[in-house]
């Protein structure tokens, strides 16, 4: 449902009706198993049904973004307890959301808190409002979009820093766009890691688009360099949707962050209403099956693992056949990352997907590469092995806050033609965004 049909419906909603009517209701009999007297159970019922009454007119009255709607619904609440859990059971009630999807958001969010050891709403408003805009499909409306931006620029600072910073400089100090512009251009490109063959692409796109339209005013160029910036991504292809399950192959190199990679993106699945089943298809490292069940675990996901040392293909075959037999609709399968030995990983990925396409034909549905930006172009010199080797759909680029390379993402998108879909800012599970390529631009050249 969208966000605008959910708001009207809340809008619609009579001040009086009793819209919690299935959330958690006060005790009616004390710790002897007694019932309290009629007056006492009265009294919680129209004390229960007053605050209910009062925070939906708030929520009425308020501007129907979902960040104000949570402002209301923690207001005087600081830490996590009965409070807040009825609240969000009113919230959700109030939007119409099935009770059995409300209390597996709920508990899952509890369960979360627990271990993550959080108390404090502060702690954790930002997480709760990811996990609201991706179970209530908020995600692409206005007020998520801002948040994203924000995100994503606050990310992208120390590339910024490199290479907007330096652009800015370089037109302040040029009475034009002449051959010294360019090759000052271009040097501020490579240095922060654009890559060379990918540069001279832009710088000679920029030259002729400049000429072209006459462009003589730093605004000007940096209009033209955004637009240009945003046209080098390649759109994420249309898909059919799989007969189930799906089948996400996971790959990268060790030391990428594919682990959490894997975990972030089967929450993401989970709060949009996917049952998603994580695959340990890491078998060279026990400790890479211990991380992986522990991320599993915290995130309410399936888990399947043998023995370390395990064939990984088999590990595949065989959690294949457990979402089949348990009802998972999404498989996640980890694979190793020991590029020192890439001849044997490189077989042993082609395994892996041979015995995926026998049992499940068509699978693996999507091979995702995990891709650490820190490397700069030794991240394009891992995406051109894995391609070549073993096929690639799309890339995940994770520690993109802790880097002046961030110019990688243009070298990977343009030399390479593959989607970037999901970039990760940060540690958090909200710290793994889709990618998009016009706010990327926007957000490194501001």
């Amino acid at each position: 449902m969208g966000f605008f049909s959910r708001v009207g419906k809340l809008w619609k909603r009579n001040q009086t009706e009793k819209t919690a009517q299935e959330a958690p209701v006060p005790e009616q009999k004390r710790a002897g198993g007694e019932e309290k007297p009629p007056s006492t159970a009265a009294t919680e019922a129209s004390a229960a049904e007053d605050w209910q009454n009062k925070l939906l007119q708030s929520l009425q009255q308020a501007e129907p973004r979902l960040s104000v709607w949570l402002d209301r619904i923690l207001q005087g609440v600081d830490t996590a307890g009965e409070e807040l859990w009825s609240r969000l059971y009113f919230l959700l009630d109030s939007l119409q959301v099935p009770r059995e999807e409300a209390q597996d958001f709920v508990e899952g969010f509890r369960k979360w808190l627990r271990d993550m050891d959080y108390d404090q709403v502060e702690e954790f408003r930002s997480e709760l409002q990811y996990r609201l805009a991706l179970a209530l499909d908020l995600e692409d409306e206005e007020d998520e979009r801002s948040r994203l931006f924000e995100k994503l620029s606050h990310g992208l600072s120390k590339t910024k820093e490199q290479l907007s910073r330096r652009v800015d400089q370089l037109l302040s100090r040029s009475d034009g766009f002449g051959e010294q512009f360019w090759e000052e251009l271009e040097e501020i490109l490579i240095t922060a890691d654009v890559g060379f063959k990918t540069t001279t692409t832009l710088v000679d796109s920029l030259q002729k688009r400049v000429r072209e339209q006459n462009t003589t005013t730093a605004e000007g160029f940096k209009e033209l360099f955004q637009e240009e910036l945003a046209q080098m991504f390649p759109a994420s292809p249309k898909r059919i949707k799989p007969i189930p399950p799906e089948i996400v192959l996971m790959l990268g190199v060790n030391g990428v962050g594919k682990t959490t990679t894997i975990a972030k993106l089967a929450h993401r699945a989970r709060m949009q209403g996917y049952k998603p089943l994580i695959a340990a298809g890491d078998t060279f490292r026990a400790a890479a099956i211990e991380q992986l069940e522990i991320w599993a675990q915290r995130v309410g996901t399936g888990f399947y693992a043998k023995s370390s040392g395990a064939d990984p293909a088999a590990v595949a075959y065989e959690a294949l056949d457990k979402a089949r037999q348990e009802d998972y609709d999404l498989v996640f399968i980890d694979t190793a990352g020991r590029l020192h030995t890439k001849t044997n990983l490189m077989e042993e990925l082609k395994k892996i997907k041979r015995v995926l396409a026998k049992n499940h034909p068509g699978s693996p549905h999507r091979s995702i590469l995990v891709v650490d930006a820190t490397t700069g172009q030794n991240a394009i010199s891992q995406t051109k092995l894995f391609r070549e080797n073993v096929g690639l759909d799309e890339i995940v680029l994770t520690k993109l806050d802790g880097t002046a390379k961030g110019g990688v993402v243009l070298g990977i998108s343009l030399e390479l033609g593959l989607p970037i879909t999901y970039i990760g800012l940060g540690e958090k599970m909200e710290d793994l965004r889709p990618f998009d390529g016009q706010s990327f631009a926007r957000a490194l050249l501001d």
